[in-house]
This record gives structure tokens, C-alpha cells and sequence, in this order.
């Protein structure tokens, strides 16, 4: 077993060399079991090795005692000076221990001569505040009896910012009573604030009743300097709720479409100009969110006024009457043929008339406007932080001119809790939501009975979409000018639902009419009259359906950075409306994905079979085995671009001038996608000299210039891509690889690689 000599202390004397011959020991044999003359070789061998090693270790041993002994000798030089230090190091401890029982005692006294310095001059200072405290109430005293009640209110401040131990201490109470006022300090104080606080109170309402507005001022401010806060506040808001109580009512009529709308707009413009003009002066001597307070009574009062209000507003116009009508005599879907010629209304059509209900609904919105509003602003105003300008002199004046904040954190519970909050949700729920649906569901009926089709113009168009359009217009502003983002939301999924249904679906279905119509008639009824007014109704209708389109794209844009927003809505419900709208604006796709099957269908309808031989015809006879001379007269005659164009607008002639643009983009687009393929597969069929490749490409470029001059195709381009590269495929060198050139061309090749070597090898 080895030793460590990192974790154990290193051997020394006859240790050091103990383990080696332990090892040898076991390693030497019994010489009493050698038998043989090598084996006594080897075992007198490895005395031997031993006898040599004891040998080394003995001469180590006897050469490492010398320098041991001359450390001990140095070491045992050093116990003199050793023994010096011990002693000194003993004198000087007892030196500091005395030295330090003195320095406690001298401490322990200094402490107690600092604490007896300290009661001394708390006393002197309680002795201080006792006659503060009683120079205070006796100053409050005269001050009371001269009625100087700003020298009071600052007697009794005084006194009252002496702590409380101070005013109810025995010292205190045996000190400051005197013989014309004899109970304890304590008492005499809050005794002098009820006698001050009933003596505001007095002439603080008798100055509200004059209208003394600098009366009203100077007691509104000494209130919260004796600790009467919310006293203050009290007869403060009993006085501005009799201002608004006050505010003369409006002289017009209840038959007046504006009689209720006036009155609510007195009513808050009363309470926010009460908030705005007193706003700062309450927040100065109450501090900051002491408005809130009397907010809350303010809007107590409006509760109440808002109440009758809305119960006369409801008595006055019927409109319990008019859910019932409107629910008796719901809107009716349309879906006449649009070439129907309407007949005038008359009043037996409907038991409601749809114009005194949008007189009721402007009303309604502006009266939920008008409340929406007001709670923004009291919103923006108590919820704003920035310190706000107070006049040198300021008046409790109801008539100043009003100032603006901006908010950023809305708490609304004040507001929210109201009866006026909880009026106004009912009358959106229960009135203006259904009356708005059965409003613009029966507009948009009335709009598809009176349609009619101006033929005086192209392209061709009905006026339902205009005016549809300029009604969903309106019934969106005023859906948005009520401010009520739950109303929005609502009101915005039945418009939708009713934009679908008595909008699109009707569309649609005379759409379907038409095709419905002419397949049942028979082959006959499609003779070339029969053709072109099937056509001209087609085409009205999908027309119809991309003004629609295009009309409900901008409404959205329009309506979704318009100043509506912003004027009604609170910054954190702004994104949220603007969200509702972009959700509304999904009716976008719905329009456009009926025009797009409208076309489809008319398309394969009318024109697709008169496709099937348009490349055929337009390729007759052509060959691009050219050499020189037929080169040049081919490329004289230019009769491919011709017969194309010869063709294309005999295909196009009555929808281009009718279409709109993007009607006919889509059309020609179908057609696009109808003549390309059998166009690239007749490529294939011929032959191509170098010439005629060539000539093929100019055939294509003029063709495609052509199309593109014709309109806008966004995607003209992209369809003849495939095209375009089988000219390049034909133009390439002789000597040229194609694969080569297809795989290093870095182009995006819509062609396969076999493709492409197909096309190479119609090559002559």
C-alpha cells in the first residue's frame, strides 16, 4: 500500500524507507525452499540490491541531521527575544483594559448627561407648543368674536398642526384651560372648528343664493384649512347642482325634433362648464381628485333630469308604437328582374313610413351622442394629470371660458355606475338598434323597387348602389357619432347580416333569374335579340356588384380616419371601433366573390364556346417556315396581329363600353385563360425556321401590346409567361444546348425541361 504525501505528513528516520522494504520483503522467496543453484543466485542477488539500498537511505539520513541542527540552534537563539515580546505584549493588554474601563465610565456619563440635555429640551419644546397651542385658541377666540374669519381659520390651522399628544397631553390640559374658557384644550378646539364650520356653512349658502361669487370663493377656501374637506365639498356641489338647476330650460316646443336633444345639451353643457371653470380651483384648496366627489353629486342630479327627459322623450314620440309597427310589418326582400320598369309607390305599401323613423333615429343618436359626449369629457377632465392654469383671482363663476385636458388613464366607474349610463344603454338596445336594422333593411328594398337604369351613360349601372350606398353612409355616421362602442358593435353585425341578405343575396338572385331564365327558355329565345338583353342585364348587375364594391371599400376608409372617431370615442376605445369597422369591411369580399362567380357564369354561359375555334381561325393557313422574301411580306402584311384584333373585338363588342374597368379585366381575363392553352398547344403542331421564329416573336409582342392597350390586366403579363418563353426556347443559336441554357438561364421557367426540348425540336 502507498502513502499520499499530499494527505499525510511525509515520513522521516527509518520511516521513509519502511515501505520499500516491505515491498522487497514480500518480493524476496524463504531461502529454506530454494532448492536449486540460480534460484541462490538470484535470492543472494536481491540481498544484495537490499544491503545497498539500506546503505543509500543510511548516508541520506546521516547528510540531512546537519542542516536540522543548525535550525534548532537558530531557533533556540530566538527564545530570548520571544520571552521580551510575550512580556511586553502583557503590559501593554493591561495598559488597554484600564484604559478602557475608564473610557466606559466617562461614556456611561456623557450618555446620561445627553439624555438629561434631551427631556430637557423636549420639554422645553412641549412647553413650547403648550404656549403655541394657547396663544392659538386665544387668538381663535377674538378672532371669532371679531368675526375675522381668515385670521380664525388661520388660528385654528395653527393649533391643529400641534400633534395630538400635544393637545390632549395632561400638561396641556392643566396649563391652557383659563377662567373664561375653562375645558381641556382638546375640546375648546373642536368646539372653535363646528362653531367656524357652521358659520361657513351659513355664509357660504347665503353667498350661493345671492350669487356672490366672491363670497362663494373666499369661504369655499377655508373649508379644508380647519379640516372640514368634505363639509366643504358638500355645500360646495349643493350649490353647483343649484346652478345647474338654475340653467334656463330650452323655449322650443316638444313637437321640436331638436326639443330633447336641446335639453340634454343644456344639461351637460351646464355640468362641463361647472367642471371645467371649477375644476382647478378645487383641486388647489381640496387637492388633486377632490372633483370626483362632487362629480358624483352633479351626476346624481343629471340622473334625475335625464330620467324625465328620456320618459317624456318616449311618451312624446310613441315609440312603443313604433317597435310594434316595425315588428308587424318587417322589411320585404326584392328580387325582381332589374330590367323591370318600377311602378310609383304608394301609401299602402308600408303602415310605417320609413322617414319618420330616420327623424327618430337622427334624434335618438344625437340624444345618445350628446351623452357619450360628456362622459368623454368628464373622462379626459378628471383623469388628467398636468397641472392646470388657475386665474390670480379666481370666481366660482359659472360663465369663464373652458379649458382643455388630455387624459391617459381612464378610470370611468363614477360615470359608468349612473342611472344616466344605464338610460342610455337601454335606448340603444331597445330602440335605436331594432329601429336602425328595420330602417336600412327597408331602404335597401325600397332602393331595389325603385331601381331604375341609366342607359345615357357608360358604363351602364343601376342607381341601387348609389343609392344604397349613401344610405349605409349616413346610418354608419350615425351609428358612430352615438359613441357607444357596445351599440357600434351590434348595430355593425346586423348591418352586415342585412347588407347580405337583403343586399347581396337579392343581387345575386337576379343574377340567377337571368340564367335561370334563359336556359329554361330554350335555345330559341337566344337568338341575337334575346342575346344582347340577357347580356345588358348581366352586365347591369355585375356592374351593379363592383360599384359595390368599390362604393363599400371607400365608405370603410373614409368612415375609419374621419373625425367621427375621434370626437366620440375615448382613446382606448378609438382601436376597438376601427377594429369593428375593418370586420365590417368583409362584406368587400362577399361582393367580390359574386362578381367573380357572376362573370364566371355568364362567361361560360354566353361566350366560351365561341372561343373554341378563336385560335384556330386566327392561325389559319399561317406558317413560320419562312425564308427571306416570305419574311418580308408576312412581316408587311402583319395579317396574325389583324385577325386577332378582328377577332377580340367582335368578341368583346357590347361588354367592353358596358363593363365596368374591373369587370372587363376579369372578363378578359376568363377569355385570357380559355385561348392560351389551345394557343400553346398549336404551337407545338408546327414548324419554325430561324426566320419564322422570329416573326413568331413579333407576333406575340404586337399581340400582347395590343391587350395591353386595351386595359389595365394586372395579370396579363403572368398568363403569357409560358408563351414568351416558348419564343425564347425557338429563338435560341443552333449551337446553343438547351439544357445548358435551361439550367443556367437563372429565368423562372414555367416549362418543364421536356418541355422545353420539345419546343427546341420544332425547330427546321
Amino acid at each position: 500500500m502507498s502513502v499520499d504525501s499530499s494527505d499525510s505528513p511525509r515520513p522521516s528516520g527509518p520511516q521513509l524507507f519502511r515501505p520499500q522494504l516491505s515491498n522487497l520483503d514480500s518480493q524476496r522467496k524463504d531461502p529454506r525452499t530454494l532448492t536449486s543453484l540460480p534460484e541462490l543466485l538470484s535470492c543472494l542477488s536481491a540481498l544484495q540490491s537490499e544491503e545497498a539500498e539500506h546503505s543509500r537511505s543510511l548516508t541520506e539520513l546521516l547528510n540531512a541531521r546537519e542542516p536540522i541542527l543548525a535550525s534548532l540552534e537558530r531557533l533556540n537563539t530566538l527564545v530570548p527575544q520571544v520571552d521580551t515580546i510575550l512580556a511586553d505584549a502583557a503590559l501593554l493588554s493591561n495598559n488597554v483594559m484600564n484604559t478602557a474601563k475608564t473610557a466606559e465610565r466617562v461614556g456611561g456619563r456623557v450618555r446620561s448627561l445627553d439624555d438629561e440635555m434631551g427631556r430637557v429640551r423636549e420639554a422645553g419644546d412641549r412647553v413650547g407648543q403648550v404656549m403655541d397651542l394657547k396663544a392659538s385658541l386665544a387668538d381663535l377666540r377674538l378672532s371669532i368674536d371679531g368675526q375675522d374669519w381668515e385670521a380664525a381659520t388661520r388660528h385654528c390651522a395653527r393649533a391643529m398642526s400641534l400633534p395630538f399628544e400635544v393637545i390632549s397631553g395632561p400638561f396641556a390640559e392643566a396649563t391652557v384651560p383659563t377662567s373664561d374658557s375653562h375645558l381641556p384644550p382638546a375640546q375648546t378646539l373642536q368646539q372653535a372648528r363646528e362653531i367656524l364650520l357652521a358659520i361657513f356653512r351659513k355664509n357660504f349658502e347665503q353667498a350661493s343664493r345671492l350669487r356672490d361669487s366672491t363670497a362663494t370663493s373666499r369661504f369655499f377656501k377655508l373649508f379644508p384649512a380647519i379640516g372640514w374637506e368634505d363639509e366643504g365639498l358638500e355645500v360646495y356641489a349643493s350649490f353647483v347642482v343649484d346652478l345647474v338647476r338654475a340653467r334656463a330650460h330650452t323655449s322650443s316646443k316638444t313637437s321640436s325634433p331638436l326639443y330633447y336633444i336641446a335639453a340634454l345639451t343644456a344639461l351637460f353643457e351646464s355640468i362641463a362648464m361647472i367642471v371645467d371653470q371649477h375644476q382647478p380651483i378645487v383641486e388647489k384648496y381640496y387637492g388633486p381628485g377632490k372633483m370626483r366627489n362632487v362629480v358624483k353629486r352633479l351626476l346624481s342630479e343629471c340622473d334625475r333630469v335625464v330620467k324625465g327627459i328620456i320618459e317624456g322623450w318616449e311618451e312624446g314620440r310613441s315609440l312603443k308604437r313604433k317597435l310594434s309597427d316595425i315588428a308587424i310589418n318587417p322589411s320585404l326582400s326584392v328580387s325582381s328582374p332589374t330590367n323591370r320598369r318600377p311602378t310609383s309607390s304608394t301609401p299602402e305599401e308600408t303602415t310605417v313610413d320609413p322617414r319618420e323613423i330616420d327623424k327618430v333615429l337622427s334624434e335618438l343618436a344625437g340624444m345618445i351622442g350628446r351623452w357619450s359626449l360628456f362622459r368623454k369629457f368628464l373622462i379626459d377632465s378628471l383623469n388628467d394629470d398636468s397641472p392646470r392654469a388657475v386665474d390670480s383671482n379666481p370666481e366660482l363663476h359659472p360663465d369663464e371660458s373652458q379649458e382643455a385636458s388630455s387624459p391617459d388613464v381612464y378610470d370611468t366607474t363614477y360615470i359608468d355606475s349612473t342611472e344616466s349610463r344605464r338610460l342610455f344603454s337601454r335606448l340603444t338596445t331597445t330602440y335605436y338598434i331594432p329601429l336602425e336594422v328595420w330602417y336600412i333593411r327597408t331602404t335597401i328594398d325600397k332602393a331595389h323597387r325603385l331601381s331604375t337604369i341609366d342607359t345615357s351613360q357608360l358604363p351602364c349601372s343601376t342607381t341601387t348602389p348609389d343609392d344604397v350606398f349613401y344610405i349605409l353612409k349616413i346610418v354608419i355616421s350615425r351609428l358612430l357619432s352615438t359613441g357607444n362602442v357596445k351599440g357600434v358593435e351590434v348595430t355593425l353585425d346586423h348591418l352586415r347580416n342585412a347588407m347580405e341578405q337583403n343586399y347581396i343575396s337579392v343581387i345575386r338572385k337576379k343574377i340567377d333569374d337571368v340564367y335561370r331564365h334563359a336556359s329554361s327558355s330554350g335555345p330559341v329565345s337566344w337568338g341575337e335579340k334575346g342575346d344582347k338583353e340577357n347580356r345588358v342585364v348581366f352586365i347591369i348587375l355585375l356592374n351593379d356588384l363592383d360599384i359595390s364594391s368599390s362604393h363599400l371599400d371607400h365608405l370603410v376608409r373614409d368612415l375609419s380616419v374621419s373625425q367621427i372617431i375621434s370626437q366620440h370615442f375615448t382613446e382606448d376605445n378609438q382601436l376597438i371601433v376601427k377594429n369593428y369597422l375593418t370586420t365590417f369591411s368583409g362584406l368587400i369580399m362577399n361582393l367580390r366573390s359574386a362578381l367573380r362567380l357572376g362573370i364566371e357564369q355568364m362567361f361560360n354561359q354566353l361566350m366560351r364556346s365561341k372561343l373554341r375555334t378563336f385560335i384556330t381561325d386566327v392561325f389559319k393557313d399561317v406558317s413560320y417556315v419562312l425564308d427571306e422574301d416570305v419574311f418580308a411580306v408576312v412581316e408587311h402584311q402583319d395579317y396574325v396581329k389583324k385577325r386577332f384584333i378582328k377577332a377580340w373585338e367582335g368578341f368583346v363588342d357590347g361588354f367592353k363600353e358596358n363593363f365596368t374597368e374591373n369587370n372587363y379585366r376579369l372578363f378578359s381575363g376568363l377569355a385570357l385563360d380559355v385561348i392560351l392553352r389551345p394557343w400553346e398547344k398549336f404551337i407545338t403542331t408546327l414548324k419554325f425556321t430561324e426566320l419564322g421564329a422570329i416573326r413568331f416573336d413579333q407576333d406575340l409582342r404586337s399581340i400582347m401590346t395590343f391587350l395591353a392597350s386595351q386595359t389595365a390586366f394586372g395579370d396579363a403579363r403572368e398568363k403569357f409567361i409560358r408563351l414568351q418563353q416558348i419564343s425564347t426556347l425557338l429563338n435560341l443559336d443552333s449551337e446553343e444546348d438547351v439544357d445548358e441554357f435551361y439550367n443556367s438561364s437563372g429565368i423562372t421557367w414555367k416549362l418543364s425541361s421536356g418541355e422545353a426540348r420539345a419546343i427546341v425540336g420544332l425547330k427546321l
